[in-house]
């Protein structure tokens, strides 16, 4: 008889399931305290119960242990210096959406050489959400497939939907069961609609196919995420951080009855995808914080020990906390920011 199924799959490897991985690599109460304090945390500055600001920053993607360990804890100390009015979040970026071709994150590829260890890349990544933790830091991410929440979830404190995939519905019944805020991205045109619409999918109850902690295939039921929230980007008629745009935003979302504030990418079409200009964006935020504005729940950058990027070119012969994917800001320049935004909460 002829096949006509799976003829496209070269091979089908075994991948150690959910509950095997959280044993290999368990929650400690220090963990589990600071992912859950500061979803609390996240959750009153977008509804406005608490006044401080978040910011999420880090390097746009994760390729090192190293070098991402040495941020993390460059921050935690940042963080107690601005603890009364900014709430730091750290990007842990796994997974990165491609146009077309090119390396597809730490979780996927984590050797860096096309060979797709993709357990390795769950180990190492749930591995490095628990270190951060511990050390006392909450972490931010993007979720592309669906089945990956399962071994990663219950360490992020705060998770974003991409412009590319904030239409999917596979993505808004996701963000539905999610335990985290979710920032939906507007589109890579600037269109906010899909956005407020992933907003109010996503508040909604759905049934949907997945997988169990024990790699089971399951129909997983929702209860909705009530702390899904916009997140401005820009697009591709430009920036749209400025303060026209933030107050036409706050329209749609009382129109829509959605109760959460925003969050405001400074990097991508906000920064004309140029690393150098992510400074004009958060300093024309701050001028809007310092004058009053209370909707803008916090701010995004890349950042990274070192600025700029590099290619992967050959193994071992990296520069040292420098990205592999965005063009990122150096540290003495994320301090800088974080201090702006903090000395404009303030006031």
């Amino acid at each position: 008889m002829e096949l006509t199924d799976n003829l496209n799959i070269r091979h089908f490897k075994p991948l150690v399931t959910p509950d095997q991985l959280k044993t290999l690599y368990p929650e400690s109460d220090q963990a589990v305290h600071v992912v859950a304090e500061s979803r609390r945390q996240i959750e009153n500055i977008l509804i406005g119960r608490d006044t401080r600001r978040m910011v999420i920053t880090g390097p746009c993607s994760l390729h090192d242990e190293e070098a991402t360990l040495d941020y993390a804890q460059r921050l935690h100390k940042v963080q107690q210096k601005v603890a009364g009015q900014v709430l730091l979040v750290m990007r842990a970026y796994f997974e990165k959406p491609r146009t077309t071709l090119g390396w597809k994150g730490m979780l996927y590829d984590p050797h860096l050489d096309g060979s797709y260890d993709i357990e390795t890349g769950f180990k190492v990544s749930r591995k490095l959400l628990l270190e951060i933790a511990t050390l006392g830091l909450p972490t931010a991410t993007e979720f592309l497939d669906p089945i990956v929440p399962q071994y990663l979830a219950d360490l992020v404190s705060w998770a974003a939907i991409g412009a590319r995939t904030s239409e999917s519905q596979i993505h808004r019944q996701m963000a539905s069961g999610l335990s985290m805020p979710i920032g939906f991205k507007n589109a890579t045109d600037g269109n906010l609609g899909v956005a407020m619409d992933a907003i109010k999918s996503a508040q909604s109850p759905h049934s949907f196919l997945g997988i169990d902690r024990n790699g089971k295939v399951i129909i997983a039921e929702t209860k909705g995420n009530r702390y899904g929230h916009l997140v401005l980007r820009g697009g591709s008629g430009g920036p749209n951080f400025a303060s026209e745009y933030v107050v036409f935003s706050e329209v749609l979302l009382r129109k829509a009855h959605i109760p959460t504030g925003m969050v405001i990418d400074c990097s991508h079409a906000n920064s004309y995808k140029n690393h150098k200009r992510q400074r004009e964006a958060l300093f024309d935020i701050a001028d809007q914080i310092r004058a009053g504005n209370r909707s803008i729940g916090g701010v995004m950058f890349e950042s990274f020990i070192n600025e700029g990027k590099q290619s992967i070119g050959a193994a071992g012969v990296l520069k040292y906390g420098t990205s592999l994917t965005d063009s990122c800001i150096g540290w003495n320049e994320t301090e800088e920011l974080i201090g702006a935004l903090a000395e404009a909460v303030r006031g």
